[in-house]
């Protein structure tokens, strides 16, 4: 089982938020691939469904088709880990079955990044995650800029996406839900390259963009 999980906070006031765009990948992806009706288990919302893996996808690879498990803990952001790790205990997954969609605000808006493994880098998801299933969990790290100044963080992840911003953030969201296959065929480095090129979004150093802005 492909175990696809979304971070983010269940509150309604949250759901527009920078901090749930890890929700919305996920959700993007449920939609896409046609999953199943939400509902209530592993202290999250879950959907279950399949992907379609064409032929060639993997090389030399034939068709075939990849279980797949969305996950949108209710845990609250910072104490995600507890509900990964019950849905991987269930089905006896390991960590390379998980991939981890998430905010990064060292990355600029509407980039994209995959990345297996290391530290959390501030982010107390991602460290959550860790301490209950070790690090190296599979990560999809969505760009949404960095405010210019630590003191500004908490502040720029829990404020929701302006309108402007809303262009960039679908195309990224199509992009990962269309370009799946690839993840789900385990070419995490393709995936990326598949992501940027359906949703290409301009490189920058999002702390300098922000001292411009």
């Amino acid at each position: 089982m492909l175990i696809l999980a979304g971070l983010g906070n269940p509150e309604p006031k949250y759901v527009h938020n920078r901090h749930n765009i890890g929700f919305m990948a996920v959700d993007a992806i449920a939609r896409r691939w046609n999953f199943g009706p939400e509902r209530k288990k592993f202290q999250s919302l879950i959907r279950e469904g399949s992907i379609a893996i064409p032929a060639g996808v993997a090389p030399g690879g034939p068709a075939s088709e990849v279980k797949a498990l969305i996950l949108k803990p209710q845990t609250f952001y910072n104490e995600s880990g507890r509900a990964v790790a019950e849905a991987m205990k269930f089905y006896k997954a390991q960590p390379s079955d998980v991939v981890l969609f998430y905010d990064e605000i060292d990355l600029a808006p509407g980039r994209f990044r995959m990345k297996t493994g290391g530290g959390a880098a501030g982010n107390n998801g991602v460290r959550s995650l860790t301490a209950h299933i070790g690090p190296d969990f599979r990560r999809a790290r969505l760009g949404t800029g960095h405010p210019g100044h630590k003191d500004r963080v908490m502040g720029h992840v829990l404020s929701d996406f302006h309108k402007v911003e809303l262009g960039w953030l679908g195309a990224l969201l199509n992009a990962c839900a269309d370009a799946l296959p690839i993840l789900a065929a385990g070419d995490d480095e393709k995936y990326q390259m598949e992501v940027m090129r359906l949703a290409p979004a301009e490189k920058q150093d999002p702390r300098a963009a922000a001292r411009e802005s």
